[in-house]
């Protein structure tokens, strides 16, 4: 078993306090923002541009951020293959953790951030589970070794997927382990893209072993807030709320938000009073929006 620092059971200990923990902002948005091209592997930006990725840890810190997560979304073998860095994973894994922790201090945590492969498990797709939870492994065990508080497998969107990885990150670190899936509006309430609600995917979260069970991404934070309202009736765990700047648009070329951090914050503190552990951003948020969060609450 590798082992994390010694923040990780203190992380635990933090929650059970009751009180709401503030995370981060958006890693993508801030680095596009700092030089990263949309043709560029975020993840090699951990050895080359590294005063940047310490720069977002430092940001959002000192907006009131508890916890930060990694430069490492995309940290995986499969996704990494794609700019040809698919032996990196452990380099870029480790690199980003050290980076962010060299920013954190006393009572803030780093949380290995761990996305989707890409890929769909069989008999969905074309990866063996086998080959799945290997790359999971490998990109958990070193995150760990680079000294992660816990693990959070964001944006999935398929149960077998997040099964895969909750259970490879249980059986090779011993790090407190957070599942956040998306979900979208549809005519029968919010699903998932394979048709499961948010009482369906929570517990299968709650069962392959996640400690804290949630959403991200695909919504704006009003439709979030309905999300929480049914993920937080339906989990006996620890909740987690990384809501996006509202649904872009593009506009003289550029991706734009139109959520600001004033029409945000008085949700954030809803989803606060409802009782949600967790509460940050997704994609379009930045610093600001997480100061207008911590005022909030």
């Amino acid at each position: 078993m590798m082992s994390g620092s010694a923040k990780a059971q203190s992380l635990m200990e933090r929650l059970a306090t009751g009180r709401v923990m503030v995370s981060d902002g958006a890693t993508w948005t801030y680095l596009q923002q700092h030089g990263l091209e949309s043709w560029q592997c975020a993840e090699e930006f951990n050895v080359t541009n590294g005063d940047v990725v310490k720069g977002m840890a430092s940001a959002y810190f000192d907006a009131g951020a508890e916890m930060v997560l990694t430069n490492t979304f995309g940290g995986n073998r499969y996704s990494l293959a794609k700019y040809d860095l698919g032996d990196r994973v452990t380099e870029f894994n480790r690199e980003a953790v050290l980076l962010a922790k060299s920013q954190a201090g006393p009572g803030r945590y780093v949380v290995g951030s761990v996305g989707p492969l890409g890929e769909f498990p069989l008999p969905l797709g074309r990866v063996h589970q086998d080959d799945m939870r290997a790359a999971y492994v490998e990109q958990v065990k070193a995150l760990a070794e680079g000294g992660a508080d816990a693990l959070l497998f964001e944006t999935l969107r398929v149960i077998e997927e997040a099964v895969i990885a909750i259970k490879a990150a249980k059986e090779h670190t011993d790090l407190p382990v957070m599942a956040s899936m998306v979900f979208d509006r549809s005519v029968d309430g919010f699903i998932t893209i394979m048709g499961v609600s948010p009482a369906q995917a929570m517990e299968a979260l709650q069962q392959a072993g996640a400690d804290v069970v949630g959403a991200n991404c695909g919504n704006g934070i009003e439709d979030m807030v309905a999300v929480a309202r049914e993920i937080q009736s339906a989990s006996s765990a620890y909740t987690i709320i990384h809501s996006n700047a509202g649904i872009p648009s593009i506009k003289d070329a550029d991706i734009v938000y139109p959520e600001s951090p004033e029409y945000m914050a008085p949700q954030f503190a809803e989803l606060a009073q409802m009782g949600i552990s967790i509460i940050g951003g997704c994609c379009g948020t930045g610093p600001e929006h997480i100061r207008a969060l911590r005022a909030a609450l």
